[in-house]
């Protein structure tokens, strides 16, 4: 498939045709794609928000979205302009790679993609052999004002699993729920994310206050969120975190 107009609304989808070697084909990303986008290519707006119209002007031959990053109403806008929209929603590790290899498929880099794919495919066997034999289990947070934490059924949740974490969030059905001071979470570890909210030094105080006096621990929040060529690197990363951390748990 020919796609020489490219419009990316998912950051880490740009990220990922930057590596493709198709940069030079991306005609139109968000604000936030802040890794691999040509510095000629028109910015549309927010993920939440992107001016479909403009994104329309541009007549790309495809625009990639995902479901959890994009608005539906948005998608749908594009749809019925008569554009070609590719939708993803990896919610796996596995689906990540199964993603990488379909970009690839779409903007003629099956090789490439392939590449990457394989390496993400590697890297889910090396944490899994890896993960020690009590898992870690962790509370991560999202967001502050209100609290909000990972929840199952996430990418990133399936990524921590992977490497041997434990979610104390899985008995919620939310994928990101609001969540209150004094819960009894049970958490070994409190993972602090640099993004979508980018927690610091300050927050500390206000997440004992949330979840108790529990290990705390700032992570890159693209190797946990970001899925495509950035996922191998996530599990090696909160592979090698978990490791560490099990071997510091009582007993």
């Amino acid at each position: 498939m020919s796609s020489d107009r490219i419009v990316s609304l998912v950051p880490s989808v740009t990220d990922a045709l930057d590596r493709f070697g198709v940069a030079d084909r991306v005609v139109g990303v968000t604000t936030y794609c802040t890794h691999g986008a040509p510095d000629a290519a028109v910015r549309v707006g927010g993920t939440k928000n992107p001016d479909v119209q403009r994104i329309i002007a541009l007549r790309p031959d495809l625009v990639v979205t995902n479901t959890e990053e994009n608005r539906p109403e948005d998608i749908q806008r594009l749809r019925d302009a008569g554009l070609t929209v590719e939708e993803t929603y990896p919610r796996t590790v596995a689906d990540a790679a199964k993603m990488t290899r379909r970009l690839g498929e779409l903007v003629d880099a099956t090789a490439v993609a392939a590449d990457l794919a394989d390496a993400v495919d590697a890297a889910i066997e090396a944490a899994r052999a890896a993960a020690p034999s009590t898992r870690v289990m962790a509370l991560t947070l999202v967001w502050r004002k209100p609290w909000m934490g990972l929840g199952p059924g996430t990418y990133a949740s399936d990524l921590l699993w992977t490497c041997g974490f434990g979610n104390v969030l899985s008995g919620y059905e939310a994928d990101y729920p609001r969540l209150e001071a004094g819960l009894a979470f049970g958490a070994d570890v409190a993972l602090l994310p640099s993004e979508p909210y980018a927690f610091e030094d300050k927050d500390l105080d206000p997440v004992r206050e949330l979840a108790g006096d529990v290990a705390t621990r700032f992570v890159d929040g693209e190797l946990l969120t970001w899925h495509g060529p950035r996922t191998a690197d996530g599990l090696r990363t909160f592979s090698a975190l978990a490791v560490e951390l099990a071997a510091e748990l009582p007993g």
